[in-house]
């Protein structure tokens, strides 16, 4: 008997998962000046994403996890609802990437 009829099955995959590169708040943070304009190749350049993985996934989603405590020009795929109320409460701009990898129901928020 062939060896894929031998084994149990198990579970779903979905084939049609998308998947996220997540950023907190907190880590842009610590990584980034007052002011910065903040892009997912930056992120690449400064080391919070791998140059690899950039490609291999959806795009770059901004999380609320942290605190943000000076004002940063934020270019991403995708933010959370919490990450654009930090943003804009600390005086920063959240921006949404238009391409191949954003999300179609993604818009600005400024």
């Amino acid at each position: 008997m062939p060896l894929q009829r031998r084994l149990p099955k198990r579970g779903f995959t979905n084939i049609f998962k998308k998947e996220w590169l997540t950023v907190n708040l907190a880590d842009l943070d610590q990584r980034f000046e007052a002011n910065d304009e903040v892009t997912p190749e930056l992120m690449v350049e400064r080391g919070m994403i791998k140059k690899g993985k950039l490609a291999r996934y959806e795009g770059v989603v901004v999380l609320a996890k942290g605190s943000l405590s000076k004002a940063l020009n934020i270019t991403a795929h995708r933010f959370s609802k919490s990450a654009i109320e930090k943003i804009q409460s600390a005086g920063g701009v959240a921006t949404t990437v238009a391409g191949p990898v954003a999300d179609a129901t993604s818009e600005n928020a400024e």
